[in-house]
């Protein structure tokens, strides 16, 4: 379970504009989560670009439905 203050923390690294590229891609290297919440708050969450395990969890998503494709 996270403290208030590491709510505080990540909350803030998320408001950062600077975290922000083109407005829709979260780059935080000194954010450890995967998933974000998006700017707006109650939108959804999104993928932290600068932990490498992100572009694992993309590449599922994308392989997974060609994958599936081939075998039926």
């Amino acid at each position: 379970m996270k403290t208030d203050t590491e709510k505080e923390i990540f909350d803030s690294m998320r408001r950062n504009p600077k975290s922000w590229k083109g407005y829709f891609f979260y780059l935080n290297g000194n954010d450890s989560r995967i998933f974000v919440p998006k700017r707006i708050p109650g939108m959804g969450w999104t993928l932290n670009f600068a932990n490498p395990y992100s572009y694992l969890i993309l590449l599922a998503i994308i392989m997974i439905p060609i994958i599936i494709s081939f075998l039926f």
